[in-house]
């Protein structure tokens, strides 16, 4: 039996999911950031698990064998704060951190408290990059 990725493309609403988001602000802040990543990225919000919105998809395959689907970008609003997806080897995300704003990162999440800690353009390109490195890593 191989491995089973948990974080799978699914039919559940997105909106029905923001909707569930318990704080105002952090609701308010994942309909803002929907309407950014469809608009910037061209791609439909699809829920990715129980708690991802993601845009896009690729197949990547690793040098193990291990292989898979992942949403091109994404999001999610979490209770501590709403994590941002972005692909972690991207030779650029760290020129586009610096003039973000207000962030942490993880692995492959950059962390932020609201919207209104970072700047969007730079977002917007960030998600534009994000998409042409993936696109460009993993074509097919």
């Amino acid at each position: 039996m191989g491995y089973e990725p948990k974080t799978k493309p699914t039919d559940h609403s997105v909106e029905e999911f923001i909707e569930n988001v318990n704080h105002e602000k952090k609701k308010e802040d994942a309909y803002r950031l929907l309407d950014i990543f469809t608009e910037t990225s061209g791609y439909e919000a699809k829920m990715w698990g129980p708690s991802i919105i993601g845009f896009g998809s690729y197949h990547y395959v690793y040098e193990s064998g291990h292989e898979g689907d992942a949403p091109l970008i994404g999001f999610s609003p979490r209770k501590a704060n709403i994590s941002l997806y972005f692909p972690a080897d991207d030779p650029k995300r760290e020129t586009f951190l610096e003039k973000l704003g207000k962030h942490k990162t993880g692995k492959s999440c950059v962390y932020i408290n609201k919207v209104d800690d970072i700047d969007v353009e730079v977002m917007k390109n960030m998600i534009q990059h994000s998409i042409e490195h993936l696109k460009e890593k993993y074509p097919g």
